[in-house]
């Protein structure tokens, strides 16, 4: 069976003002990432202030942009890609949601990083763990939660595998610790949860 994927638009109309801001506020050599609802606003922006980069934002992507970008300029909506892009980039990252310019904090970033190490922390002293895995496509990484359920020789272990992955159901099963192998993002959502790459 064929998947077809149609994304929707915003209607959001850039205000001219916002651009000004825009361009007083950010750096040269920036780099535009956008949710594709977007991507139309993005495109607008990207005539006026000539990116350096210009690329699309999934909740599983890792996008790469080029040494000399300075800042990252997100179209969308919430924090959720921002904290996460300026966490691995280590670039200020600006959003512009609903015509609104702001900056993402070292606050934010500190309080996901404590977060991280609390999950990990969870993990180190947990004697059982569930490891999660995908289905979805591009998600998916049975091989690799296999090969470390096989590695975890001091801890009991449990393979959750599942299509859409909901936190609220980990009440279900009494576990501490939680292994990700499918969206890198899901650590940001719950601090029981701790991805498969950060565990030494």
């Amino acid at each position: 069976m064929k998947t077809l994927f149609i994304p929707a638009k915003s209607k959001l109309n850039l205000d001219k003002s916002i651009i000004k801001e825009i361009s007083k506020k950010i750096p040269k050599n920036i780099a535009i990432a956008y949710s594709i609802q977007y991507k139309s606003q993005a495109e607008e922006l990207k005539k006026i202030l000539k990116p350096i980069a210009f690329t699309q934002v999934l909740g599983c992507s890792s996008p790469k942009f080029p040494q000399s970008t300075k800042a990252i300029l997100l179209i969308s909506d919430g924090k959720f890609h921002a904290i996460s892009l300026a966490l691995a980039t280590k670039l200020p990252v600006y959003i512009l949601e609903n015509n609104k310019l702001s900056k993402i904090s070292n606050k934010d970033i500190e309080k996901l990083e404590k977060q991280q190490k609390a999950a990990y922390v969870k993990f180190l002293n947990s004697k059982e763990v569930g490891i999660l895995v995908s289905t979805k496509p591009g998600q998916q990484r049975l091989k690799h939660a296999r090969e470390f359920k096989k590695k975890l020789k001091d801890k009991r272990s449990y393979l959750f595998i599942c299509n859409n992955i909901n936190t609220s159901e980990f009440e279900n099963f009494g576990l501490d610790s939680w292994v990700n192998t499918a969206c890198p993002r899901m650590d940001m959502n719950d601090a029981r949860v701790v991805n498969l790459d950060k565990i030494k």
